[in-house]
Formats: structure tokens, C-alpha cells, sequence
């Protein structure tokens, strides 16, 4: 195996930008943000071109939804980084910092409540983009989910989304069928008959939509559309189950609001290299729902940003 000859210095300032060391070569994978999972037809192909003019010709994918190219010679980064921003494409997703959103195919499945893209995109470029520089106690993962099949596990990100449809039910219009439509499409068990009729538990329904247009009297013609929102959830070496807002969020800028005071929470109040879901523990869930339900964070955003906090961050991949 050849000597080695890139210093520590060296590649850790290329990992800030998004560049990871091949192990035992002087070569890296430069890792490329998808904005949300998504790239274009051309955006695919300079990829390709790239991995064969730069890299080893491979292409990988990594759970985050990035792309990586690996076998790129130190001394050729640069213009890797040139070549793809041609194209529209940036590399990084390392540090501890909000990191590179991930969402499930929401806008286009058949069980998507929200058009996850728009708002994963809209996320990417208030947060990832805008908050680039802001240094926080450890990284920041963010998904969004189109439904509660929770495809991406937003319950296992540092904040999560779920797309809601609320069923608006019109108990008078229930005709009590021996046989009900609702209660069969009901894939949670929610529905059920009781005295004739039809009642839905709000224990146990998670918002599904799926029963809305299956009532043949019209006693669920529609629904009310929202976003729930985990937080603290975490996945790696230590594994921690996000807990829900209590409240069902019903517009896009109250959700991005809330994902932006989630994030001034985490770096003024969060500890040097603790994860947001350690921070949530030592300061209790309900402290931490009240704060984020409330609006002093946003109107202390620039005095958070200003503050000197987290100069080294816990992040170390």
C-alpha cells in the first residue's frame, strides 16, 4: 500500500467540504447534495461523467439520499467541485450542522398527503443552504415524510414530518351499513360500528387519509390536510424514538417555523457534541414543546446566530 501523504489538516478541511478519505489511499469520495433524493436527467449524466474523469468510475448512494463519487485524487477536487457546478450541483453533508434533507416520493406516490419534494426543497435552501455556517452542538437531520407509512423514519431524524389528512366526519350522514366501507379501507383499525354507527377512535387513527371517498352515503367526503412533527429521534450507535408535537400543524410556514426553532433551540440551549435528542432529555420534553410552540426563539433569532456557541461541534462523520 503506498505511503499516505495528505496531512490531518489537509483532509479535514477538504471533509468540511464534503470530501471523505478512501481509507488507506490518498484518494476521496466526493459526496454530492441530491437537495432532497432528486436530480435531473443532466444532473444524472454529469454525475456519470464526472465519476469517469475524476473518480473510479462508480457512483454510490448513501442513506441520506447524497451521492458519492470515491477515488478522487486529492489534487483533483477542485475541479471535480467545477465540473459538476456546471450542472447545478454542490458537494458537502458533513460537520456539525444541519444536514442534507431527506425525503421520501410523496409528490408522486399514490399514499402522499404533501408534496414532499417542494417542501423538502424549500427546507434545503432556508436551512441547509441558509444555515450552512451556523455551528451547532453536533449535526442536525431532517426528513420529510409523505404520510404515516413513514417510509423515511422522520421518527428516527432529529426532526421529522408527516404529511396528515384529518377526516372530516359528518356522524349524520352515516347509514350505519352492516358492511362499512370505512371500516374495511381503515388499514389501522380506527373505524369500527358501535350501536349502528360508524365511529372513528382518535387514539388510534394516525391520519392516514385512506378512508376519505370511501363512504358510499358520503359521510367522509374530505379532510383537513396538516403536518405532524417528531423531534429527537436518533439512529446510529445509540438509538432514540422521536416523540410528537401535540399539535397537528395545518400550513407549510408554521412547519417551517417550527423546524427553524427547533434549530436555534439545539444551539443555544444544546450542549458541545450532544445530539438534539440528548438535549430534549436534559431539558424535558414538555420545556422543550412549550418553547417550540411559542415564538421567543424566532424573535431572538439574530442574538442566537450572533452568539459565540459550539465553535468545534460533535460531529466527527
Amino acid at each position: 500500500m503506498a505511503a499516505l501523504t495528505i496531512s490531518p489538516e489537509e483532509e479535514k478541511r477538504v471533509k468540511a467540504l464534503g470530501f471523505l478519505n478512501n481509507k488507506g489511499t490518498d484518494n476521496f469520495s466526493g459526496r454530492i447534495i441530491t437537495v432532497n433524493g432528486k436530480v435531473t436527467a443532466r444532473q444524472q449524466k454529469v454525475i456519470a461523467e464526472a465519476a469517469e474523469k475524476f473518480g473510479n468510475g462508480t457512483v454510490t448512494y448513501t442513506t441520506r439520499l447524497t451521492v458519492e463519487v470515491p477515488g478522487i485524487p486529492f489534487d483533483k477536487i477542485e475541479e471535480f467541485q467545477e465540473f459538476i457546478a456546471k450542472e447545478g450541483l454542490i458537494t458537502g453533508g458533513t460537520g456539525s450542522v444541519v444536514r442534507p434533507v431527506v425525503s421520501c416520493k410523496g409528490t408522486t406516490c399514490q399514499y402522499g398527503l404533501i408534496d414532499t419534494f417542494d417542501l423538502s426543497q424549500k427546507i434545503h435552501e432556508r436551512f441547509y443552504l441558509g444555515y450552512h455556517t451556523v455551528k451547532l452542538p453536533h449535526k442536525f437531520k431532517i426528513a420529510v415524510g409523505g404520510c404515516p407509512n413513514n417510509c423515511v423514519k422522520p421518527d428516527l431524524n432529529d426532526l421529522g414530518i408527516i404529511g396528515q389528512l384529518i377526516p372530516d366526519y359528518d356522524e349524520d350522514a352515516c347509514n350505519g351499513c352492516r358492511k362499512c366501507s370505512v371500516v374495511t379501507a381503515c388499514p389501522m383499525g380506527a373505524a369500527s360500528l358501535a350501536d349502528g354507527v360508524m365511529e372513528i377512535d382518535p387514539e388510534v387513527c394516525n391520519h392516514c387519509g385512506r378512508c376519505v371517498g370511501k363512504c358510499r352515503f358520503d359521510a367522509i367526503e374530505g379532510g383537513t390536510r396538516g403536518y405532524k412533527v417528531y423531534i429527537g429521534g436518533r439512529w446510529g450507535k445509540k438509538v432514540a424514538q422521536g416523540r410528537t408535537l401535540s399539535r397537528i400543524f395545518r400550513t407549510e410556514e408554521e412547519v417551517l417555523d417550527v423546524v427553524e426553532k427547533a434549530i436555534l433551540l439545539f444551539r443555544e440551549q444544546g450542549m458541545t457534541g450532544e445530539r438534539f435528542s440528548q438535549t430534549i432529555d436534559r431539558l424535558g420534553f414538555e420545556n422543550v414543546e412549550k418553547q417550540l410552540l411559542a415564538n421567543d426563539l424566532l424573535e431572538r433569532k439574530q442574538e442566537i446566530l450572533d452568539a459565540t456557541l459550539h465553535v468545534t461541534g460533535g460531529a466527527s462523520c
